[in-house]
C-alpha cells in the first residue's frame, strides 16, 4: 500500500514538471512570436520613411530643374529684348544720320559720276556732278567748319573755279565747286542744310552744275566716291 501511495504521489509531480516545461515552451513561443511581430512592424515603419526620403529628393530635383528652366527662359527673353533694343537704337541712329546729312542741292539731275573719264579731266572724275541752273542755292551737307573758300578752286587750282571745302566731325571733308558766289569764309561754322553758296559755271565746266566731292583731307587727290559715302549716311541721291 505504501508503494502504491508513493507512486500516486510521484505522478502528480511529474505532471507538474511536464506542465512547467510546456508552459515554458509556450512562453518562449509567445516571446518569439512577439519578437517576430516587432521585427516585422519595424520593417513596415522603415519603408514609408525611405519612400518619403526618395519623394523629397525627387521634389528637390524637380524644383532645381524648374528653377534652371526659368533662369534659361529669362536669359533668352533678355537676349531677345537686348537684340530688339539694339535694332531699335540702330534704326534711330539711321534716322538721326539721315536728318543730319543732306544733299548739297534740292532739285538736280545727276550727270558725271565719280571715277568716269573724259577730256575735261587730267585723271578720272573726282566727284559727283549735280546739274542745276546757275544761282541754285548750295547747302552744307553736314555740320562743320569751312577750311577753304574762294576762287582758284579755293587753292586746289583754276579748274574748280570758285570753291568751298568744309571739315566735318567724322574726319571727312566736303567740297563744292564751279560756284557763281561764295557766301562763307574760312573758319566759319556751318550747320547741316545751311546755304553756303550759289551754283555756277566757273572754272573748267561744260555747263551749269555743282561739282561735289567727299575727301579724306582738305586737298585735291584725296577724294572718295561721294555717292557711296552719302548712301552710307542714309542719304539717297
Amino acid at each position: 500500500m505504501k508503494r502504491a501511495t508513493n507512486q500516486h504521489t510521484i505522478r502528480p509531480s511529474a505532471f507538474r514538471v511536464r506542465g512547467a516545461v510546456l508552459a515554458a515552451g509556450l512562453g518562449a513561443s509567445v516571446v518569439l512570436s512577439a519578437g517576430t511581430a516587432f521585427a516585422s512592424s519595424g520593417s513596415t515603419a522603415a519603408a514609408p520613411l525611405a519612400a518619403a526620403t526618395t519623394a523629397d529628393s525627387v521634389a528637390q530635383q524637380a524644383a532645381s530643374q524648374a528653377k534652371a528652366a526659368d533662369a534659361a527662359k529669362k536669359a533668352t527673353a533678355k537676349k531677345a529684348s537686348d537684340a530688339k533694343k539694339k535694332a531699335e537704337d540702330k534704326k534711330k541712329a539711321a534716322k538721326k544720320n539721315a536728318a543730319s546729312w543732306k544733299t548739297p542741292v534740292k532739285k538736280y539731275t545727276l550727270t558725271a559720276s565719280y571715277g568716269t573719264g573724259g577730256a575735261r579731266w587730267a585723271a578720272k572724275h573726282s566727284g559727283q556732278d549735280f546739274a542745276v541752273p546757275i544761282g541754285t542755292p548750295v547747302s552744307a551737307v553736314h555740320t562743320g567748319t569751312v577750311v577753304k573758300a574762294g576762287p582758284n578752286g579755293a587753292g586746289d587750282g583754276p579748274a574748280y573755279g570758285n570753291a568751298i571745302v568744309i571739315k566735318h566731325s567724322n574726319g571727312k571733308y566736303s567740297q563744292y565747286a564751279h560756284l557763281s558766289k561764295v557766301n562763307v569764309k574760312i573758319g566759319q561754322k556751318v550747320k547741316t542744310g545751311q546755304k553756303i553758296a550759289l551754283s555756277g559755271n566757273t572754272g573748267n565746266s561744260s555747263g551749269p552744275h555743282l561739282h561735289f566731292e567727299i575727301r579724306t583731307t582738305p586737298n585735291y587727290g584725296s577724294a572718295l566716291n561721294p555717292a557711296a559715302f552719302l548712301r552710307s549716311v542714309h542719304v539717297s541721291i
